[in-house]
């Protein structure tokens, strides 16, 4: 039976954070995770032509204070600092200037009631402080669905007031996925085995797979929401207000899709698109990203799990439609699928990242509170200010890899 000093279950943002702060100890330590690679829901992968895309994380979020950055800057990985233009609509397609300014006024409205609701002490639902009958609320749904993962109406006012941004946003030249993975470093990875149970030992803990037993003085537990309180990792009663707390911190959903430009001259390099703004069922598009001849389509939310039940296939086909009604059908000749993602289905995330459900918004605090001197708890839903990002993630493993530094 392998043993060691402390195994980090889940090789993510989070298993890899810990990793990178415990790989300069003495500790001996073993990275595990279920996957056959290393990353978790960053995922890097290249297209038929070469073009390194990002089918999970892609943005460095607070790129200006983002402890990253300056990681990935000192190995030599570049950083693009391109400002994205989400808050545009290239060509005015469907969105005159003055309904951009509407738009834009109704969601800072909207915002502005969420800090005075948050500031009073109310857990409701974000969706709560909609304007009644306002013009852009589905359309600030939509936004939701990309940002959250989810609809205003599964949101917590408290916990999305706690979300600290600076509204800085860059991206890895070669990949977000790409450079988290090699953080790895030396240390021993154990890829493909799922842990299945954590049971207590006299001085540890056994992890229990079908790969083989494992024996630890401690564990960094670094698995989403989704594993813990669906019960695909059993673990010792004691820890039973963890899975409650999971409960409360689903993972929404967020999928891409990616179009190949056959004339890529024809769209603006950077540009950006939403696909309908009478509607929250629609995508987001990142028009020649990098100048790359692609298109990157996002969806969210309830639409997003939508086109995933419908099967393989249906949100290229309603990503076609969408865009054939802003450029016409003629160029829309030029466009050849790429491909999809479907991390709703994926078995070992099933879902993209957390939102904290109405009522729920100390669940964050809960699940990463330390209970014992053998397991320890990252993950982006454990961070109290940078969840759903990688950055958050690769900080809450940090602290996990000290707080087991600081035992004796």
């Amino acid at each position: 039976m392998i043993s060691c000093d402390v195994a980090i279950v889940g090789a993510g943002a989070a298993g890899l954070g810990a990793a990178w702060r415990l790989a300069s100890t003495s500790r001996s330590v073993v990275l595990i995770d279920a996957r056959d690679r290393l990353g978790g829901r960053a995922h890097t992968v290249t297209t038929r032509e070469g073009d390194p895309i990002d089918l999970g994380c892609e943005w460095l979020h607070s790129g200006d204070v983002n402890p990253l950055v300056p990681l990935f800057e000192s190995l030599g990985i570049e950083i693009d600092r391109t400002k994205p233009k989400w808050d545009e609509q290239d060509g005015n397609r469907g969105f005159s200037p003055e309904q951009q300014r509407e738009f834009a006024e109704a969601f800072d409205a909207f915002e502005e009631r969420l800090a005075e609701a948050a500031d009073q002490g109310r857990d409701d639902a974000a969706s709560r402080y909609f304007e009644p009958n306002g013009r852009w609320n589905a359309l600030i749904d939509a936004v939701s669905s990309y940002y959250n993962g989810t609809e205003y109406d599964r949101v917590s006012v408290l916990d999305y007031a706690r979300y600290v941004d600076t509204g800085v946003n860059w991206r890895v030249r070669r990949g977000y996925g790409a450079a988290l993975s090699a953080m790895a470093g030396s240390v021993t990875c154990r890829l493909g085995v799922r842990v299945e149970a954590i049971e207590d030992r006299p001085n540890g803990l056994i992890l229990r797979s079908a790969g083989g037993d494992l024996e630890a003085r401690h564990v960094v537990l670094s698995v989403p929401t989704t594993v813990l309180a669906g019960g695909r990792l059993i673990l010792p009663s004691r820890f039973d207000a963890k899975v409650e707390a999971a409960n409360g911190l689903p993972l929404g959903l967020a999928n891409k899709v990616f179009f190949r430009l056959r004339e890529p001259e024809r769209f603006s390099v950077e540009g950006h698109l939403f696909g309908r703004i009478d509607t929250a069922a629609t995508g987001s598009y990142q028009l020649r990203p990098f100048g790359q001849p692609l298109i990157e389509g996002f969806f969210g939310g309830r639409h997003a799990a939508a086109l995933e039940a419908e099967g393989p296939g249906a949100m290229t086909a309603f990503a076609l439609e969408e865009l054939r009604g802003l450029f016409g059908a003629e160029l829309i000749r030029s466009i050849e699928p790429e491909c999809e993602t479907a991390w709703g289905q994926d078995p070992f995330a099933l879902g993209s990242y957390s939102h904290a459900l109405p009522g729920h918004a100390e669940a964050r605090q809960v699940l990463a509170q330390q209970v014992d001197d053998r397991v320890t708890w990252a993950g982006e839903a454990t961070h109290a200010q940078a969840f759903s990002t990688a950055h958050g993630a690769w900080e809450t493993g940090l602290r996990a890899a000290e707080e087991i530094l600081a035992l004796r």
